[in-house]
C-alpha cells in the first residue's frame, strides 16, 4: 500500500489506542478528536475508497459503528448525540486515503459544525431532482 498510515497501525508499525478488532475491522482512537471519544472505525483490508471497499465490508464497519455509538452512550463520557462521517476522496475531506469511519460524540455548545454552501438554501425542482436521481439510476450497480 506504499504510505499508509492506517495500514501501517494495522500491521504494528504505528500505535494506537485500540478500542475494537475482528477479522475485518479496527476501531481505534483519533489522534485529533472532534471530542473526547472520537474513533475511528477502519477495515483490515486497505480500500482508498469505497468503491474499492466490497459491500460485505461496509456493512460490516457500519454494524460495528452502531456497536460502538452504543458504547459510547454508556461509557460516561459526555455525548449527547453522535455523527457519523466518512469522506471519500480528497474534495470532501479524505486526508488519510484508507477507507475509515469516524464516530464521535457530540454535545450542545460543543462547538462543531457544519458549514453548507450558498445553494444549500435553494430547493431545486422536483424536475431538477428526477434528472438527477436517473443519472444515478442508470449507472447504479
Amino acid at each position: 500500500m506504499g504510505n499508509c498510515t492506517f495500514c501501517d497501525i494495522l500491521a504494528g508499525k504505528l500505535p494506537a489506542s485500540t478500542v475494537y478488532q475482528d477479522e475485518i475491522c479496527s476501531v481505534f482512537m483519533d489522534i485529533r478528536p472532534v471530542n473526547s471519544g472520537h474513533v475511528l472505525v477502519i477495515p483490515k483490508q486497505h480500500a482508498a475508497s469505497l468503491a474499492e471497499m466490497d459491500e460485505n465490508t461496509g456493512g460490516h464497519l457500519f454494524a460495528i459503528g452502531q456497536r460502538v455509538t452504543a458504547a459510547l452512550r454508556r461509557s460516561g463520557i459526555r455525548c449527547e448525540g453522535i455523527n457519523f462521517f466518512l469522506a471519500d476522496g480528497e474534495p470532501a475531506g479524505q486526508e488519510v486515503f484508507h477507507v475509515h469511519l469516524h464516530i464521535f460524540p457530540r454535545y450542545e455548545g460543543d462547538g462543531f459544525g457544519l458549514r453548507f454552501g450558498p445553494h444549500y438554501y435553494k430547493r431545486p425542482s422536483r424536475a431538477e431532482l428526477d434528472a438527477v436521481a436517473e443519472k444515478i439510476r442508470l449507472t447504479l450497480v
